[in-house]
């Protein structure tokens, strides 16, 4: 197995107790690409990511980061985790949150890279000095991708990364991951929001009734199904495009 492998399943399962929720689970990602995993609630793909960050534990298979098993100390040192349900610290102020997250991956921030990317995400800066208890949910999750990004984490591991974003705020996401991409970091991402899937994303993987679906290019995924948007075409392959008509 190559080490330049951000993210490699290898006949993978999980689950819950004895509740399987995905299995048979086989793909690699590409260094710089940007990679996302799309199904519907309770699809597992939540559960796949934790099981791939070492927070659960796979039922069967084989998950590595950049080659070192999937919870090691030499996974978590190359990866950053931004959770669907996401608080920063409220006791801190956004600045410190940023520095502390920073400091866990040996990274020294500046506060001009931190302005930066609040500017990128349409947070007022003067925000940054106050604590987190004042933030709304959305100014907390553009929280959590500042620091999420700055760690300088080779894979980018995001859970609904969009949640809570007005289209102003979701459009600078899309612009600084493209970025990320541009500096060689990969991104792993689920979303429910195709539309911004079909801007951003190389490949795409989609889950449903346990079993991966289709792994490829949001164009491809169109092509195949006729269809001008990825929402349409996912339905398609899922087998529940009359039923959202």
């Amino acid at each position: 197995m190559s080490s330049a492998i951000p993210l490699s399943l290898k006949g993978v399962c999980v689950g819950y107790g004895d509740k399987v929720v995905a299995k048979n689970l086989n793909f690699d990602l590409s260094e710089g690409e940007v990679f996302g995993f799309i199904g519907l609630n309770g699809q597992g793909k939540t559960t796949l990511i934790k099981s791939a960050l070492g927070l659960r534990q796979a039922l069967s298979g084989d998950i590595s980061i950049f080659g070192n098993p999937a919870g090691s100390v030499d996974a978590k040192k190359n990866v950053a985790y931004l959770p669907e349900k996401f608080m920063p610290s409220w006791f801190m102020s956004g600045m410190e949150f940023v520095r502390f997250t920073g400091d866990l991956y040996g990274q020294k921030i500046s506060d001009q890279d931190v302005y930066e990317l609040a500017e990128a995400l349409s947070l007022d800066k003067a925000y940054l000095s106050e604590r987190v208890q004042k933030y709304s949910k959305g100014m907390g999750q553009k929280l959590g991708l500042i620091s999420t990004i700055l760690t300088g984490g080779a894979l980018l591991v995001l859970d609904e990364p969009m949640s809570g974003l007005d289209p102003l705020a979701r459009a600078g996401v899309k612009n600084v991951l493209s970025l990320c991409k541009s500096r060689g970091q990969t991104v792993f991402l689920s979303s429910h929001i195709l539309s911004d899937l079909d801007e951003l994303c190389d490949r795409i993987a989609i889950l449903d009734s346990c079993e991966l679906k289709y792994i490829g290019s949001p164009e491809d995924l169109k092509a195949q199904f006729d269809q001008n948007s990825l929402e349409k075409a996912f339905l398609c392959n899922i087998g529940q495009m009359k039923a959202a008509l």
